[in-house]
């Protein structure tokens, strides 16, 4: 009995005992917006009970524990939450909703009209200075490679980027924040002005087709933002040859890397290759220029960064026609230019700030003479001669609020002096625009962003002011698909070309409408845009000079009374080596309906720079085994229109008419371009060489940019290029950078 009595003891203790130690079973839901969530870690913190949720966001386990404890739920795309409980006999649930985790890389980015290529993180890179030297046709120049994408007119007469709609004059350029006034060279009337600035200076763009950041101003279209590279890797040097030019630079790094310095210098010659080919254009006096460079960059102690570039450029030519009027055989214009541009900008972190404050100053002349030619002599010359200073500055002050959140703002100053001397008319045009601009980008989750901002301007010569609203909105319909829309209102100074004679003028103005559609992933880019602009208060003018030849008359803006729109449609599609194996291509379709009334038009026309559709296909291939790279591009645009338009007085009013329209044959034009670099797959290689063999429309297709009309528009000829296929040969040497694995992995 006794022996029984010890059985039944021992049993009830050790059942005490395991009841002690029974496990409890802890189960719930974790949830995103009433949605489970997947793969979050549930732990019972400072033991190794827990589990994992499921598809459904469940989630069960079972511990021994007792008493007070807390369970931490973790994922890497949301924030972490502790919760306390408190673990005794019963079973336990627990439902949690969790809180998204803002991340600067998760985070949806405002985009809606803008395409960017830099070397920051958030960056979808889409056209990196890399790819505008291996673009077929591009010819190594920023502003041709942006021909390729959407959204911009293929116009060969004229230099500048002609944006939806909008004229050259309309879309602007800036280096580290701050105003290029001569991004491109000086050139005479048909005939397109090149890019003075070396591609390889830049480390990234972003080009904005429209909506574009408050922080920048004076354009009704577009601009292009430009970043200057920061110190290099190492030191090097280069060269480059070529038939029609020869070049050298260097870049010396500092031993401590904390400076560089470096200059570069070109000379260029066409003469050669008139020789070779058969020129469209007779060149009395061949293109020629001179061109160098220099920077310095310096990083101070505190953390601060100066960047300083100047540039010097000169050029001339001379080009003979055959006159359109019966008394002359030949029209002859002669041009001498020079530009200089130099920029300093400095940027400097102030624990949660960062400021960036940066200055230009421009300087561009451009001395044209314009003479007729019959039985070999030459009459007196007409001089054209301009030359204007620019002096451009803007402090920025930004704040992060959080991860994907922040908000800047400042002032610019941007100051003009130009001179025109052109025999009766002559003139200097003085003009200070000041503005001031606050923004801020707002991230409400990963899948909604903002982005607002205003920016206020006065100009000193039209003595008015405006105020510019800006609003952008992104948000993630799925995976890898984003959504954005973006409205603005834009200013700009009327063109100062236009103001020959007293005028009562005011600010042109654009309203911008943007809706995107993008799908991104890695390889691969997919752009949906549909776009529409209105244009109001924009410069009519007339002829001062209907007697003269057509490259001489001047027009002189009278009242803001234009107006216009733009609407469309682009489509983008890059795919870099997923579908095809070694091989980077993309394809662009733009559809543009455009009418204005402005300048000298006397009714709402489709301008003569807005073709109604463009299409463009870029193709890159680089073949290792043959140290090979092979680029293809192709061009077409419908025809665009043509106008003859004359003035003449009644009654003391200006009366503008079309005498002669039509409309231009389509734009076609095959690029193709060959680079060998015989570096590539050489151990330890110290020099990178490049031959580089390019051929402009191959087939030779006879485009027309537009045509020149006699004096009574009874005789015209056609605007046509230089050439209709030009060869170009070159070598380009580096030493001290080793670039064999950037030539293969980009399609170099």
């Amino acid at each position: 009995m006794k022996t029984q009595g010890y059985k039944i003891f021992f049993l009830i203790a050790f059942l005490t005992y395991m009841m002690g130690y029974s496990q409890i079973k802890i189960s719930g839901k974790v949830t995103f917006k009433n949605k489970g969530i997947s793969e979050v870690n549930v732990t019972l913190k400072n033991t190794y009970d827990g589990a994992t949720t499921d598809a459904q966001g469940n989630f069960t386990f079972e511990t021994s524990e007792k008493g007070s404890h807390v369970i931490t739920f973790t994922h890497p795309k949301y924030e972490e939450i502790e919760k306390a409980v408190n673990i005794e006999n019963q079973e336990i649930t627990l439902n949690t909703d969790l809180k998204e985790q803002i991340s600067e890389i998760d985070a949806v980015v405002v985009s809606a009209g803008s395409i960017e290529a830099s070397d920051r993180k958030r960056a979808t890179a889409l056209l990196t200075p890399l790819d505008i030297y291996t673009t077929a046709g591009a010819d190594g120049q920023i502003s041709s490679a942006l021909n390729y994408l959407p959204g911009v007119q293929k116009v060969g007469e004229s230099e500048g980027l002609f944006i939806r709609g909008g004229t050259a004059s309309e879309s602007k350029i800036f280096m580290d924040g701050s105003l290029i006034n001569n991004y491109f060279s000086n050139s005479v009337p048909g005939i397109a002005g090149r890019d003075q600035f070396n591609t390889s200076l830049f480390k990234g763009n972003i080009f904005s087709s429209g909506g574009y950041s408050a922080l920048y101003g004076q354009a009704l279209s577009g601009a292009l933002m430009l970043e200057s590279v920061d110190l290099p890797d190492q030191s090097s040097y280069n060269f480059g040859v070529s038939p029609i030019f020869l070049s050298g630079g260097f870049q010396k790094l500092g031993k401590q890397k904390n400076y560089s310095y470096g200059a570069s210098a070109g000379y260029s010659l066409l003469s050669l290759m008139q020789k070779v080919f058969n020129f469209n254009t007779d060149f009395t006096d061949a293109p020629q220029g001179l061109n160098g460079d220099l920077n310095f960059r310096f990083k101070t102690k505190s953390g601060g960064f100066f960047k300083y570039y100047g540039m010097y450029n000169t050029n001339k030519m001379g080009v003979r026609t055959e006159s359109l009027e019966p008394e002359y055989d030949f029209a002859l214009v002669k041009l001498k230019g020079k530009s200089t541009y130099h920029n300093l900008s400095y940027r400097q972190k102030f624990g949660k700030y960062l400021l960036n404050v940066g200055g230009s100053y421009s300087y561009n002349r451009s001395d044209l003479k314009f003479s007729t030619e019959s039985q070999e002599v030459e009459s007196n010359r007409s001089r054209l001669l301009t030359d204007g200073n620019y002096i451009n500055f803007k402090a920025v002050l930004e704040r992060k609020i959080n991860r994907i959140s922040a908000v800047r703002g400042g002032f610019e100053l941007n100051n003009t002096d130009e001179n025109l001397d052109f025999g009766e008319v002559q003139k200097n045009y003085k003009d200070l625009i000041s503005s001031a601009f606050v923004e801020t980008d707002l991230g409400f989750s990963n899948a909604l962003s903002a982005k607002v901002g205003i920016r206020a301007e006065n100009s000193s010569y039209l003595g008015k002011s405006n105020i510019a609203p800006r609003l952008a909105l992104a948000y993630r319909l799925a995976d890898r698909w984003t959504a954005n829309i973006a409205y603005g209102l834009f200013y700009q100074n009327p063109e100062s070309k236009y103001i020959n004679g007293p005028a009562n003028l005011d600010f042109q103005k654009s309203q911008h409408y943007i809706l995107q559609i993008m799908r991104s992933s890695e390889g691969r880019s997919l752009r949906f845009e549909a776009f529409y602009k209105k244009y109001d208060q924009l410069v009519k003018t007339y002829n001062i000079f209907p007697g003269k030849q057509q490259s001489q008359q001047v027009q002189s803006a009278f009242n803001n009374e234009g107006y216009g729109y733009a609407k469309g449609l682009e489509v983008f599609w890059r795919d870099n080596k997923k579908t095809f194996k070694n091989i980077d291509y993309w394809l662009t379709y733009s559809f543009l309906d455009s009418k204005r009334d402005f300048l000298n038009y006397p009714v709402s026309l489709k301008p003569g720079f807005a073709a109604e559709h463009t299409l463009s296909a870029v193709v890159k291939r680089f073949i290792p085994e043959w140290k090979l790279g092979v680029n293809l591009s192709y061009t077409y645009a419908k025809g665009r229109p043509y106008y003859d338009i004359a003035s003449e007085f009644k009654d003391g009013k200006a009366i503008n008419y079309t005498r002669n329209e039509g409309r231009l044959k389509d734009y076609n034009a095959l690029n193709l371009s060959f680079n060998y670099v015989p570096s590539v797959g050489k151990k330890d290689a110290k020099a990178f060489t490049v031959f580089v063999l390019s051929i402009s429309n191959v087939f030779g297709s006879k485009n027309i940019y537009g045509y020149n009309f006699s004096v009574d528009g009874s005789r015209s000829s056609a605007v046509v290029p230089p050439v209709n296929t030009f060869v170009f040969i070159g070598a380009f040497f580096s030493f001290g950078v080793d670039k064999t694995e950037d030539a293969i992995n980009n399609n170099l």
